[in-house]
């Protein structure tokens, strides 16, 4: 096992029932660390690493830091915590080094080879995807990924196989940190541009992630993706090897997509690889699913995992959660969960919706994520809701912006072309929605906010009815 970085064998995680910080508590548990940390609420994040032996506090106070046994070697934060919570001030007054969460996760990395997923979409769903097919090849991989494995319920893992996996956060431009000897970018489309603030600044940071590949390492790129096929050119430039895949790529070293056949359970990628023909089944809806199966076996093929091995292990994917999550069934209409929140992933994820709805309606309860999101792209979520059958808007979920003048759900919901419905009151919309529905259709929440508590509701308001 690697040696644990001297300024996390006593880790204190603000925020830790999150997302990326609980994974790296869990990793820093499985490696010996002493991990104390705090939340805002109770939560099955907090319930698990609990039993796992972590020290935890619900509420955020200076105090939680007296009370433990000993000072912290270094407090955890994400880029969401502010300077002016209180137990990131007391830290600092009391000169405990503070981490960014890619820092503590980088020098987590030490010791192993590193893939790194990135990409505006696509990414959790491709490093889940090479997570488990490298666990299929019986390599063990430790791994850090923005959602939770649908086959183990977990979002990391301190494996011995040497290997490390993580999805790569653009987001707050921290996957700069990392030196992957792997690296995948799935695609560029401008996004968090209430960080990086203009285009150009977005795109750039791809650039300077694919100058943190180590010598010798591999980019793989998505050739159907104008601004990843421009990345990977620029890598070649500076003498980095690089990979394609899709359908319009011609290299030797490329994975060519020959033809995806969907079906109403996943579906099927042809592709030629390495001088011959390979069939990957893939067992969730869409060909941007297919696309990052692909992505995910040239990676693990880079990792020195069996071609034949990783397609088993690649059909044997059985999603994310929050990933066209399967929520019930009430009589015969079914609910799904996505967390699609920008325009390319709403119209991928609803052609993908369609071929799973097979002859019934696809009826899709869509929550905008963040004012900034909502302003600059509403014509796009209009445009991409109208592949759906009958739509529902909610109101923003601002998350860390506060709220701006003129800017809510009515923005998109005046865009559909389709039948759609505004619905600012959050606690009416399960009602609204099971009063749309009709026999055989499919129903998907969609969004990155709270949306995600809609799918039990609905389903326990159409048993009524």
């Amino acid at each position: 096992m690697p040696e644990l970085p001297e300024e996390l064998r006593r880790a204190h995680l603000i925020g830790i029932g999150g997302a990326g910080m609980s994974g790296i508590a869990r990793i820093l548990l499985a490696r010996g660390a002493f991990v104390s940390g705090s939340d805002a609420k109770e939560s099955r994040a907090l319930l698990s690493l609990r039993a796992q032996g972590a020290e935890l506090f619900v509420g955020q106070a200076a105090a939680n830091l007296d009370a433990l046994p000993e000072p912290p070697s270094a407090v955890v934060v994400s880029t969401a915590i502010k300077e002016t919570n209180p137990e990131l001030a007391a830290a600092r007054a009391a000169g405990i080094p503070v981490l960014h969460r890619a820092q503590a996760l980088a020098g987590l990395m030490e010791g192993h080879r590193v893939a790194c997923i990135a990409g505006t979409h696509g990414k959790t769903s491709t490093t889940s995807m090479l997570t488990v097919a490298l666990q299929h090849c019986r390599l063990d991989p430790s791994f850090a990924i923005g959602g939770d494995l649908n086959e183990s319920g977990a979002n990391a893992h301190h494996g011995e196989g040497g290997v490390f996996v993580a999805e790569a956060d653009e987001s707050d431009g921290s996957f700069l940190t990392y030196s992957p000897s792997v690296a995948v970018v799935t695609n560029v489309e401008p996004d968090h541009l209430d960080h990086h603030g203009t285009a150009e600044a977005y795109t750039k940071v791809f650039t300077d992630f694919v100058g943190r590949i180590v010598p010798g390492g591999l980019l793989i790129v998505c050739g159907d993706d104008a601004a990843a096929d421009e990345l990977g050119a620029q890598a070649e430039k500076l003498g980095v090897r690089v990979r394609r895949y899709g359908r319009t790529v011609t290299g030797p070293d490329d994975a060519r997509v020959l033809e995806y056949t969907p079906a109403p359970d996943g579906g099927v990628v042809r592709l030629a690889l390495d001088g011959s023909e390979l069939a990957v089944r893939v067992a969730v809806p869409g060909e941007h699913m297919a696309l990052n199966a692909v992505a995910a076996l040239l990676a693990g093929l880079e990792l020195g995992a069996p071609a034949a091995e990783l397609a088993e292990g690649l059909a044997a994917f059985g999603g994310v959660r929050r990933r066209f999550e399967f929520k019930g069934r009430a009589g015969d209409v079914r609910v799904y969960d996505d967390y699609a929140h920008h325009p390319t992933e709403v119209d991928a994820q609803l052609r993908a919706v369609r071929t799973a709805a097979g002859s019934g309606r696809v009826v899709v309860v869509f929550q905008p994520h963040l004012y900034s999101r909502t302003k600059l792209f509403a014509k796009e979520f209009a445009a991409a809701l109208s592949l759906a059958d009958e739509v529902v808007v909610l109101d923003v979920y601002g998350a860390r912006e506060e709220p701006e003048p003129g800017v809510t759900g009515a923005l998109i919901a005046d865009g559909v072309t389709v039948p759609v419905h505004y619905e600012p009151a959050f606690d009416v919309a399960a009602g609204l929605v099971a009063g749309l529905v009709r026999g055989g259709d499919l129903v998907v929440t969609m969004g990155a906010g709270d949306v995600t508590q809609l799918g039990p509701e609905i389903l326990a308001e159409l048993d009524k009815r």
